[in-house]
C-alpha cells in the first residue's frame, strides 16, 4: 500500500514563530493534571518587569530609518518656546509607541504609564494625558499635510517592490460615529446609528501591499463629490511616481467614482481606474436590450452561467470627456458581492463597470473583485487601530490623532516585513503579540541597560544583541 505524504504543516500554527512548544501529547501515556493556582504565592514586587519589550527592536529600527529625526524637525515649529519640557517631536513618537501596542486613544496612555520600559523610551516621565491632549489641539493645517505625508511616506515605501502589470489603489469612506460632542462630528450617511453625529473619514489603500497612502478627516455630512477630486488625484499621482515606469496604477473606487470630473483628472494623469457605476434606468434599460453577450463562464451541464459584453452608453455628463469610457456590464447566476436584477423574474444578476483600460472585459470585471479587501482592512484599522474613535473635541486635533495611527500601522507594517520576513502577513492583533508586547525585565548595570527576555523569544533576539 502506497504511503500518504504527510501534509505540509500551516501557517496557521504560530507558536513556530513566537518559540512556544509543539504539545507532546503523543508521547504522555499519564493524563495531565492541572494544579491548584492557589498553591502558586505571590513574591516580590518586580518594578522592572515589562509587558512592552518588543518596543526596544521597534525602536531601533524605527532610530534607524530616521523617524525621530523626521518627527522633531517637521513639527517642533509648533511647540516652541525656552521652557518646553516635552518637546513636540518626543510627544509624537511616545503616541506611536503608545499606538502601536494596542491603545487605541490618547487616555490610553494611563494603562501604560507605569511600565518601566515605556517610561524609560519615553525619556524617563511619562506627560499628563492633558498634555497630550494640548499638543495634539497645536496642529494647523500645514501641519496635518505634513503629517499626512509622512505617513504616505511609509506607505508608499513597499511599492518599490512590486512587480506585476497593474498595482491598484482602492479608495473607500467609512463613518466612524462619535458618542459626545465633538468639533465637525455632524449626522450624515449611517447605516448603524442613524442621525448620530459621526466622522466620514477616506482612506486610500495599496491593496499588493496592504498599506494606507492617503487619509482624511471629513465631517460626517460630507460625501464624495468633485471637491474631493483633487485630493484623490494627489494620492494617485504620489503613488504613481513610487511605482516608477514598470508597474501601471489601476485606481478602484465604488459608485462613487462614477463622476465625470473624477475620470478627467485621472485620465489626465496619465492613470488607470476601474470603477463600478451607479446602475440608473437608462443604463439598466440598455443592459436589458443588450444582445451581444459573450459566454466566459460555464456550469457543469455547458449551460453559461456568467456573460460579459461592453455597451454604447454615454451619461450626459460624460460627453465633457477627454477619452470616451468603456461601459463593462457583467451577468452570472452566482452572486459576486452587491448585484442588482436584471429584470424581474430572472435568474440573471448584474454589474456594470467603468474604466479607461484596453484589456479584456472580462479581466476587468474580475480584477474589480480584488477591492473587497478594502473594507476588512477598514474593520481592522477600526478594531485594532481605533481610526473610529475620538480623543479630543478639536476637529484638527482628532485629524492629527487619526493620521498618527495610521503612521503606526504603516511603520508596524514595515517593521514586521523588512525585519521579520520569515513572518507570514498576519493581522495586527498577531503582530503586536509577537513581535511588540511581549514580557520582559529591565535591569541595570553600570551606565547601560539590559533587556531580559523569555527563553523563547527567538525573534528580538537579534535586534537585542
Amino acid at each position: 500500500m502506497k504511503q500518504k505524504p504527510r501534509a505540509p504543516s500551516t501557517s496557521k500554527v504560530r507558536r513556530i514563530f513566537t518559540g512556544g512548544k509543539r504539545g507532546d501529547g503523543h508521547r504522555r501515556t499519564r493524563r495531565i493534571r492541572r494544579p491548584d493556582p492557589a498553591a502558586v504565592r505571590s513574591g516580590t514586587p518586580d518594578p522592572n518587569l515589562t509587558a512592552v519589550a518588543g518596543l526596544v527592536g521597534f525602536g531601533v529600527y524605527l532610530r534607524r530609518l530616521g523617524i525621530d529625526r523626521l518627527l522633531h524637525e517637521r513639527f517642533e515649529r509648533i511647540k516652541t518656546g525656552r521652557m518646553v519640557v516635552y518637546p513636540m517631536g518626543a510627544q509624537l513618537r511616545l503616541l506611536v509607541d503608545a499606538f502601536a501596542v494596542g491603545e487605541t486613544r490618547v487616555f490610553g496612555v494611563e494603562a501604560i504609564a507605569a511600565d518601566p520600559l515605556f517610561v524609560h523610551l519615553a525619556g524617563g516621565g511619562v506627560p499628563s494625558i492633558d498634555t497630550l491632549y494640548r499638543d495634539l489641539d497645536r496642529f494647523d493645517a500645514p501641519a496635518l499635510v505634513d503629517l499626512e505625508s509622512m505617513m504616505a511616506e511609509q506607505g508608499l515605501h513597499a511599492l518599490r517592490r512590486l512587480r506585476g502589470t497593474y498595482v491598484h489603489m482602492d479608495v473607500d469612506t467609512t463613518v466612524t460615529p462619535v458618542f459626545g460632542e465633538h468639533e465637525g462630528a455632524l449626522p450624515g450617511p449611517n447605516p448603524r446609528y442613524r442621525g448620530r453625529p459621526s466622522f466620514h473619514p477616506m482612506l486610500a489603500r495599496i491593496a499588493e501591499s496592504a498599506t494606507i497612502i492617503g487619509a482624511v478627516l471629513r465631517p460626517g455630512d460630507t460625501g464624495f463629490g468633485e471637491a474631493d477630486v483633487p485630493v484623490v488625484r494627489d494620492w494617485a499621482v504620489r503613488a504613481r511616481n513610487a511605482l516608477g515606469k514598470r508597474v501601471s496604477l489601476c485606481v478602484r473606487m465604488d459608485s462613487a467614482g462614477d463622476c465625470a470630473a473624477f475620470m478627467n483628472a485621472l485620465h489626465r494623469e496619465h492613470l488607470f481606474y476601474l470603477f463600478k457605476a451607479r446602475v440608473t434606468p437608462d443604463l439598466l434599460g440598455v443592459v436589458a436590450h443588450a444582445t451581444k453577450w459573450k459566454t466566459t463562464e460555464r456550469d457543469a451541464e455547458g449551460a453559461p452561467i456568467r456573460q460579459v459584453t461592453e455597451l454604447d452608453f454615454c451619461r450626459d455628463s460624460w460627453r465633457a470627456l477627454d477619452v470616451p469610457v468603456r461601459v463593462i456590464a457583467v451577468r452570472s447566476l452566482e452572486r459576486h458581492g452587491r448585484q442588482l436584477p436584471l429584470f424581474e423574474g430572472a435568474d440573471w444578476t448584474v454589474q456594470v463597470f467603468l474604466t479607461n483600460r484596453v484589456d479584456d472585459a472580462d479581466d476587468i470585471a474580475w480584477d474589480y473583485d480584488g477591492r473587497a479587501g478594502i473594507e476588512p482592512h477598514i474593520a481592522e484599522l477600526k478594531g485594532a487601530w481605533g481610526i473610529g474613535e475620538a480623543s479630543c473635541h478639536s476637529f484638527d486635533a482628532n485629524h492629527a490623532a487619526l493620521l498618527l495611527k495610521l503612521l503606526s500601522h504603516n511603520l508596524v507594517h514595515r517593521y514586521a516585513a523588512t525585519e521579520h520576513p520569515a513572518l507570514p502577513r498576519w493581522r495586527t492583533p498577531w503582530q503586536r503579540r509577537t513581535l511588540l508586547r511581549v514580557p520582559g525585565r529591565l535591569s541595570r548595570s553600570g551606565r547601560s541597560r539590559q533587556l531580559h527576555l523569555p527563553a523563547g523569544s527567538p525573534l528580538l533576539k537579534p535586534l537585542l544583541e
